[in-house]
């Protein structure tokens, strides 16, 4: 997202990195307590650490600000990295509703928690890899 003096990231609307480390720290939270999310949950180290870093790094990049995972690991080749994991329609929407409610809990304001959640999609869509009969959704 280009910025002028009139707009603003989507990194600086979700307050930063402490914004973003929120966002991120109640998705894991989430996916972690809440038994709605257990196929997706299976697919993460029982350690979430690690997964909360690097979900983190992308974000900040990912909606504008510092490029911190691309410093440490160099582009995302995001499906690349996912393709050693079963992901399909299950797994995609529940890490949509997962981030949805993430976004709602940290006060995300409706347009940008919108304009967020059209892009995650899209994103998450692009990460199945499984041959499934519909990908149908209801985001």
């Amino acid at each position: 997202m280009s910025e002028s003096s009139n707009t603003i990231s989507a990194f600086q609307a979700l307050g930063g990195e402490a914004g973003v480390r929120r966002l991120v720290d109640g998705f894991y939270d989430l996916m972690d307590a809440d038994p709605a999310y257990a196929v997706l949950r299976a697919l993460h180290p029982a350690d979430l650490s690690g997964s909360r870093d690097k979900l983190y790094w992308f974000l900040c990049g990912w909606l504008g600000g510092p490029q911190l995972y691309v410093e440490r690991f160099g582009h995302p080749r995001l499906r690349a990295r996912h393709l050693p994991f079963s992901i399909g329609v299950v797994e995609r929407d529940q890490w949509m509703d997962c981030m949805l409610r993430s976004l709602s809990r940290n006060q995300v304001p409706d347009g940008i928690a919108r304009q967020l959640a059209g892009s995650l999609f899209t994103t998450a869509d692009w990460m199945r890899n499984r041959a499934e009969e519909s990908g149908d959704s209801d985001f």
